[in-house]
């Protein structure tokens, strides 16, 4: 699995690159994983629903091709697109957000805090916040988008959307949460943690 970081990156650009990569793989191609931030940008799924979506103000709102509602993408908040062949790896979706989920869930454990999935919305709760959303988009058995996760960013503008189609939906990030982290540190240490859910699960 080739790790690749990016840094900050337009959203347009990365959807039109996953897509191309996508598209273009075969069974032969390694699975990749996109490291990466994005400027100030609310992205509304294919399961998007308008009254989700206040007024964003300056902040563009685009359409996209994954699955979900509306969630909010901003600077120091560490994305992860993983570029999968679920078809090679013989997992479905769900199981895909499991392990995504479980490499969260394991990294914050790690720190000391005591975060859960749910199963009526998929993403990493700690206590009733949000801290780290999904969304995937499968084509020809292969996966693309993938997971953001707050690090230590400005919140403030998940309270012009109803976060995930969730009214009242609380966010936060690991600085509101007490743990010191730079992207940098968080790039390494999520990689290390969905490597070891990988290993895992193929092990089981």
């Amino acid at each position: 699995m080739q790790v690749k970081d990016l840094g900050l990156t337009s959203y347009l650009e990365s959807c039109d690159a996953m897509r191309d990569f996508t598209l273009q793989r075969d069974e032969h191609t390694e699975d990749e994983i996109w490291l990466l931030e994005h400027q100030p940008v609310f992205t509304q799924g294919l399961n998007g629903k308008a009254e989700h979506v206040f007024d964003t103000g300056t902040i563009p709102v685009i359409k996209t091709d994954r699955g979900g509602q509306v969630t909010y993408h901003g600077p120091g908040q560490l994305i992860a697109y993983t570029l999968i062949d679920l078809k090679r790896q013989h997992i479905g979706v769900r199981e895909m957000v499991s392990r995504l989920e479980g490499a969260v869930i394991n990294l914050l454990a790690s720190h000391g805090v005591d975060a859960k999935a749910r199963k009526d919305a998929p993403g990493v709760y700690v206590n009733d916040s949000k801290i780290a959303s999904l969304g995937l988009r499968v084509k020809r058995g292969a996966c693309y988008h993938g997971l953001s996760l707050n690090i230590d960013m400005d919140l403030s503008p998940f309270k012009l959307i109803n976060p995930c189609g969730y009214q009242g939906m609380k966010m936060i990030d690991l600085k509101g949460l007490g743990i010191p982290m730079t992207m940098h540190e968080a790039k390494q240490q999520f990689v290390s943690a969905f490597e070891q859910q990988m290993r895992q699960r193929v092990n089981d």
